[in-house]
């Protein structure tokens, strides 16, 4: 089968083409490099184009005939969201409606969509489950949701089949070494305290350390890049078992706080790391942890790396490599 991975030479997508070459498919990776790298692709057709070029778009689709799409192409900063709307809704509504169109052109109606737990917002409860109301806060949140909103009207109007996976906390790294987060700017936490312990950065910030939680700082749900990849393989396999449309959040559904990862990277490490503490960012709930039984139930996905040691291991691993 062949499975079109938009996105592919970025952080996620890059660790799912080498999860999909893994289970046999045949994959072509469409990326504009803009953030993502050309040497994370680690085989199969790579095509060099932007979804907002539609011709490169129906080219794509004209020669390599895919029978199912993965989305990871979005902008994914929630601050750069807020100051440049513009072109979050650009990019990840209008140029998602490219690709939908193009698909629907060439009869593919598959398609995997890589959400986020931002279209939750200020959580009512935790766990999260997929019942809780959608309140997104800010614009990339709104985008993701927009889309989401999109594929339930493109599932009744044209019968056109997709996947959202919500992620809370992507993090961890390829355990053979090959594929790892390369971000810039970093953004994530575990990759910034592992830069701080490898000595890129003198400092971390801790933003609050006056929530209600056991050690003040806020918990988040992290899970591991090959788990949240063995999601998507598994709700391609649902998809071509027939199953109908439909959303799914994926977590660890434990959370780990800020003070937890510090303490884990430092003991995995065995570096000190000079921590700043500094004030609450404005909208960071206390806790965000997923409960993903759904997925477990209605997909058979089950999460392998949930220790957040060998999260970290895993990711130090790679600053180590990148830092030689």
């Amino acid at each position: 089968m062949r499975v079109l991975v938009v996105g592919g030479a970025g952080y996620i997508g890059s660790h799912m083409v080498k999860s999909l070459l893994g289970a046999g498919y045949d994959v072509i990776t469409f990326d504009n490099l803009s953030s993502g790298h050309r040497n994370a692709v680690l085989g199969g057709a790579f095509v060099e184009g932007d979804l907002a070029d539609t011709e490169c778009l129906e080219q794509v689709f004209k020669e390599y005939q895919p029978e199912a799409v993965m989305h990871f192409a979005s902008y994914i900063q929630v601050g750069e969201s807020v100051r440049k709307p513009d072109i979050y809704y650009r990019n990840n509504v209008t140029n998602t409606l490219n690709l939908l169109d193009t698909m629907r052109e060439h009869g593919v109606n598959k398609f995997i969509f890589s959400s986020t737990a931002a279209v939750f917002g200020e959580p009512d409860y935790v766990p999260i489950n997929e019942a809780h109301p959608n309140r997104p806060l800010n614009p990339y949140g709104r985008s993701k949701w927009m889309i989401e909103q999109v594929l339930a009207d493109y599932d009744k109007a044209f019968d056109f089949k997709s996947v959202c996976l919500r992620y809370f906390n992507a993090a961890g790294a390829d355990p053979d070494g090959q594929l790892g987060e390369r971000h810039e700017p970093e953004t994530h936490l575990i990759p910034l305290i592992l830069q701080a312990a490898s000595g890129k950065r003198e400092s971390i910030q801790v933003f609050g350390r006056d929530y209600d939680t056991p050690d003040g700082t806020c918990i988040r749900d992290y899970i591991h890049i090959v788990d949240l990849c063995s999601a998507h393989l598994a709700a391609l396999e649902y998809l071509n078992g027939g199953g109908s449309s439909d959303s799914f959040n994926l977590g660890n559904g434990s959370g780990f706080s800020v003070q937890e990862v510090l303490d884990a990277v430092q003991k995995v490490s065995g570096k000190t790391v000079t921590v700043i503490d500094g004030e609450r960012r404005e909208g960071d709930p206390a806790r965000l942890v997923a409960d993903a039984s759904r997925a477990r139930s209605t997909l058979g996905w089950k999460p392998v790396f949930t220790d957040l040691e060998t999260i970290v291991l895993h990711a130090w691993q790679w600053e180590l490599k990148q830092s030689n």
